[in-house]
């Protein structure tokens, strides 16, 4: 077991994981990772079981000393990591040496970095989880964010795995000014004009100020109810996307409320959440209807992926 600090702790960096599943009848929300790809992708890369806990940082990314020799991979928004000053390549993973400085700044491209450190980050389990939900100060590191001068631990290990690795480009998402989402219609979709329906289908949307791990609110043009927005509350999960009675969108994410009371127009498919999650305040998002078929179809392609990045990690992870 080895140690690193954050001797800065960039914005809105937690420790998070895939989250908590089958709590959600009692209100706890999932929390978890805002983008499970390149979540996945970094634990892939470092040699990681499946569902390893990592270090998720918006915008903003920290500054952190490794006290002993450790394997990492960074993957998500292009933060240009430095280790002891020398550029890393995004996307890949690497040897890091004791006693050595890793570096982020601000996300060039996309919105969320995700920092795997080959055993997982060891913090405490809850309810199934290590992710971090704040807003009830539950998992993660002390429940919170975190700051300058925390000291977290990694798992147990035999052997480090050697050398660097490089996730091929096909496999890279590439992060824009404008995301277009696929959209399962439903289960309100009938209270909605087919006017409503239309704006929202042809429309492009921009992202508010106020978008977070809760959720992302989206502005103008109006969605059009027929008789009002307010349903009896039912059940909300990731992707679940609201329309109030002012008519502009609400996209539920990872840390979104249990049960809502405001029509929902239709779902984002799992998949695409990835791509939001790394959009910011003024970036555009359209969207386009999907069917399940289309949907199970994308779940697919991005498993695939994994198996793919997977066979290429195999050689640098048997040394475990």
């Amino acid at each position: 077991m080895d140690m690193f600090t954050l001797l800065k702790p960039g914005q809105l960096t937690s420790v998070q994981d895939l989250g908590r599943s089958g709590y959600r009848a009692f209100g706890m929300p999932m929390a978890g990772v805002m983008d499970r790809y390149a979540y996945n992708m970094s634990n892939i890369l470092a040699c990681n079981e499946p569902g390893a806990a990592v270090l998720e940082m918006t915008l903003v990314g920290g500054v952190l000393n490794f006290h002993s020799e450790a394997y990492l991979a960074v993957c998500g928004a292009d933060m240009q990591a430095r280790l002891n000053g020398k550029e890393i390549r995004n996307w890949s993973a690497f040897q890091v040496p004791a006693n050595c400085e890793l570096s982020f700044g601000y996300a060039s491209r996309g919105c969320r970095t995700y920092l795997a450190v080959y055993g997982g980050i060891s913090v405490p389990v809850v309810l199934g989880s290590r992710s971090t939900y704040s807003r009830a100060s539950v998992g993660g590191y002390e429940g919170r964010l975190l700051k300058a001068g925390d000291i977290l631990e990694t798992g147990s290990y035999d052997v480090i795995p050697r050398g660097n690795k490089y996730l091929s480009n096909s496999s890279i998402p590439v992060y824009g000014s404008e995301v277009r989402l696929r959209v399962i219609p439903g289960p309100q979709d009938d209270m909605f004009s087919e006017e409503g329906l239309t704006t929202f289908f042809s429309s492009s949307y921009t992202i508010s100020s106020r978008n977070d791990r809760m959720g992302y609110y989206l502005e103008d043009p109006l969605v059009q109810h027929k008789n009002g927005a307010d349903i009896i509350s039912d059940s909300l999960c990731p992707g679940s996307i609201q329309i109030p009675g002012n008519g502009m969108p609400i996209i539920m994410m990872a840390d979104c409320q249990t049960t809502g009371g405001y029509a929902k127009l239709g779902t984002v498919i799992g998949p695409d959440l990835a791509k939001l999650a790394q959009a910011k305040q003024g970036d555009k998002v359209s969207f386009e209807q999907c069917s399940d078929a289309e949907a199970v179809a994308a779940l697919l392609a991005e498993r695939k992926c994994y198996e793919m990045a997977a066979v290429g990690s195999r050689y640098f992870c048997e040394s475990k």
